[in-house]
Parts: C-alpha cells; structure tokens; sequence
C-alpha cells in the first residue's frame, strides 16, 4: 500500500465549523493519485488520545495540518490559537518522523512567524491545492522544494520559499465527502461554500491578499449550483458563501443566482452572503432571493466618509444606505458590520458611523472596536514604522511577525473607547458590541454559547442571524 497524505483539522471553535479547505486538498489528492486520509479533531473530546490513536500504526508520507485562524480576531478577548498548534505540532513530531507542512488562510497571514514559532517543517501560503501535491511527490528531491509556488521550507529559524500563485480554482464541484459534513450541520448550523477566490478591494487592513490574492478567481457558475443542490439531496441545506465578498465581481455573482434559480433552488436550501456595499443593487439583490439567499452581511466598516477613505474603502454612507434598501426590497435581511477605531477615528465620527447604520434601519448590525493588525498590510505598516506604542492593544513584546493578536484604537477616542461605544450605541440591541463585562458579548463567535445552545435546539443560519433571531428582532 503506499503512503498516505494524513491530513489534520485543528481547528476546534464551537460551533462546528467545516473545514472546506480540507475538501478541496483530498480532491487535488484524488486527481494526482496520492492516498490520503482525513484526523478531524474537530469533534474530539480528548484531542492528544485522538491523534494518537488517530497516527497509531500509520504509513505516512506526509502530515498536512489546516490553520484557520491565528486567533478569534476579536479586540475584547484577543484569544490566540498558537499555543494549540505548537503543542499540536509536537504531539504529531512525538508519533511519527513524517514531514509536516502547515496551511489555511491562518496559517497565510504569517507565514514565516508560524512556521518558526511551531517548528512545522513546510508551509503553504495561498491556495494549498497544487503545491501540496506537488510536494507530495518531490519529498525524495530537496532541491525541489524551494520552486514549488507558494511553498515555504523551514531550516532551523531560517524560512525561504517562492511567493503563490494563484492558479484556477476548482471547475467541477467538489464530492464533500471528505469530511463528516452532516455532523459539522447539525452542530455547526451551516456549511461553507466558495463561489470565488481573490479580492481586488484596497482595504489597508485585510490579510485576505495573503491567502487568496487580489485577482478575482471565478468557479464555474454550475459546479457552484451541482454542490450546493447536491448537499442539499442529503439534507444539507443552509450555506454561508466563503468567498471575500461575493459581488467583488458582480457580473459573476448574477451568474451564480441566475444559475441556482433556474434550479428552483429557493424551494431546496437556503444561504447567506458577505457583500461590499459596492457594486450591490436592486438587481443583484432581487436575483439573490431568487436563488435562495435570505440574509446578507455588509462590511460597511463605518458611516464617515473621511475614515472610509483611510481604510481604504469605496463606498459612500449613501451606499451603505442604498444596499440595505434593495436587500428589503427584495425581502432579505441584513447585518451591517462596522469596524471602530482606525486612524482618525473620534468619538464624532464613530458616532456618526453608528446614526448611519440606524438611519439605514439594518435588521442588525456589528460594532467591532480596534482593528486587528496583519502583517505586511498598509495599515501595520503604517503604523508600525512610526515606531510608536500609542493606539496599540494586545501583545506588544515578541510579536514583531504580528502572529500575536495587536489591535490599533486611535487614542483620540480618550482613556475609555468600550465606554464611548457604548454611549454612541446607547441601548439599541440591534448592535452586536461585546466586551468582557458587557452582556452584549455575543458577538464573539469563538466557543459562543448561545449560539452553541440555538443550533443544538435546530436553529440555522448564519451566525448574525441565528443571534438576531434570539433577540427578537
């Protein structure tokens, strides 16, 4: 029997949530012939016997582990996921002398930091696809290694490799059976599904260039449709889009629609969508619900055209208020997501971003405060090369790779910017704001018990709406 690409889920946030990059790594797999076999720790109740267990006896060829995230991204609980992953990674060098290599957009976005701080042998920046297979089968060739795209190989703490490339992403749809898709269902309420890879948007905060990179990448619009209606055949029904944004090409995103609702897919499953509020109106919005779609989550990001423009966003507050209009028009509900405390930012224009969303009667709305900072984005280096602690929240010490959460407040906000928030939001429950000592804190979709306790109870959704729903509103 050959040897085996053992490949490892270590992502474990409740809710549940599937792991798609690893459907897509075992259908690469498939293609190429390699064997390939899937450790979820996902669901594991002790995740060291399970591994163990899991490696016991095994042939490997090589141990591929999935990153999702460095942290919960979250300025109020800054819960890094590193720890897990250094101890995971000493646990699998403990069973077996296989290669490691880790992936995933967590993995992405710190690329060099991650493989020194865990130790892993190998790393995939991008799309995880061809360069694994690749060096699947080019272990027994070191001089290989470094010519695979996006591969990344570690030498002690010297890390060297070739930048990604963005190939196609998959034509067909993919099998998803790589994974136990109908229990990540029941306790995650959702499953994941990408439509596109790669976002053109300017936004000086965002690591999603890191890991799917800024030229557009379409699926055909029918393999989109044949996977979604196919998890529906089995009662998988209820999808949230993976892509940045959905109508970051909009001719495409009416593709998609077009395409599920001449499948009278609004009658077999239902899904929701992150969008920018440009270019969205009336006829994507009524396409949407054509297609099944009930709910979209706008990044607004804020309601003042000045600190729109720093972030390095596009739209308008006239925008954010034409979007929300042709989505209830068209009969979807909407979150509008806002993103508090950049440079510049006072306590005037943090209000006003929040009167913006009220105006704008969105069904909810986030109010996230600080952005977190990434490595080599325009922001942190903005930032970062002033040399300057002011604004900054998080792990100031041995975290000049950013692989540690650090969140940037704009000091003008005062001593105490939770409380401002809160005074500008004043009582209003359609804003999600959690923060330590507020009950609000539901925003925070990391090990969330509430939401954990509405799925079990058979709510689904996407999370925003699920909690949306639990406030009455």
């Amino acid at each position: 029997m050959a040897r085996e690409v053992l490949l490892v889920n270590s992502n474990r946030l409740r809710p549940r949530i599937a792991p798609l990059a690893l459907e897509y790594l075992a259908d690469a797999l498939d293609a190429a012939g390699v064997p390939w076999r899937v450790l979820d720790l996902a669901f594991a109740e002790d995740p060291v016997a399970a591994l163990r267990e899991g490696m016991a006896g095994a042939d490997l060829r090589l141990i591929a582990v999935t990153f999702r995230n460095t942290d919960d991204c979250f300025g109020a609980t800054q819960h890094s996921f590193i720890a897990d992953l250094r101890a995971l990674i000493r646990e699998v060098r403990a069973q077996s002398d296989a290669p490691i290599v880790l992936g995933g957009a967590g993995f992405s976005v710190a690329p060099e930091g991650l493989l020194r701080r865990t130790g892993a042998d190998f790393g995939v920046v991008g799309d995880g696809e061809g360069p694994l297979v690749r060096l699947t089968q080019s272990l027994d060739n070191e001089a290989a290694w470094p010519a695979i795209p996006g591969l990344l190989a570690r030498r002690g703490d010297e890390v060297a490799g070739e930048r990604p490339e963005w190939s196609p992403v998959a034509q067909d749809p993919l099998p998803r059976t790589a994974l136990d898709n109908a229990r990540y269902f029941a306790e995650g309420g959702q499953l994941g599904i990408e439509t596109k890879r790669g976002c053109p948007a300017g936004c000086v905060y965002c690591a999603d260039g890191h890991s799917k990179g800024s030229r557009v990448r379409p699926r055909p619009p029918v393999a989109v449709a044949q996977e979604m209606l196919g998890l529906a055949t089995r009662g998988l029904d209820v999808f949230h889009t993976c892509d940045s944004e959905f109508n970051c090409d909009p001719a495409h995103a009416l593709a998609v629609c077009e395409e599920l609702a001449s499948r009278g897919a609004a009658e077999k499953l239902r899904w929701y969508a992150y969008c920018s509020p440009t270019p969205f109106g009336p006829e994507l919005a009524r396409a949407m619900s054509e297609a099944g779609c009930v709910g979209v989550n706008f990044g607004a990001d804020s309601g003042d055209p000045e600190m729109l423009d720093r972030l390095g966003r596009e739209h308008t507050p006239e925008d954010i208020h034409a979007c929300v209009e042709a989505c209830h028009a068209a009969g979807l509900v909407v979150m509008l997501d806002l993103l508090l405390g950049g440079p510049g930012e006072t306590p005037e224009s943090l209000g006003r971003s929040v009167e913006v969303v009220r105006a704008s009667r969105a069904d909810c709305a986030g109010a996230a405060l600080g952005v977190r900072l990434y490595p080599n984005t325009p922001l942190s280096r903005s930032l970062l090369e002033k040399g300057s602690r002011k604004g900054l929240h998080g792990h100031l010490e041995e975290n000049e790779d950013l692989a540690l959460p650090l969140f940037y407040i704009d000091p003008a906000l005062g001593k105490d910017p939770v409380a401002a928030v809160k005074a500008a939001i004043a009582g209003d429950q359609r804003f999600f704001f959690g923060w330590p000592d507020d009950t609000q804190a539901d925003y925070n979709y990391d090990d969330n018990p509430e939401l954990v306790e509405a799925i079990r109870d058979g709510e689904r959704g996407a999370y925003w709406d699920i909690l949306r729903k639990r406030r009455g509103l």
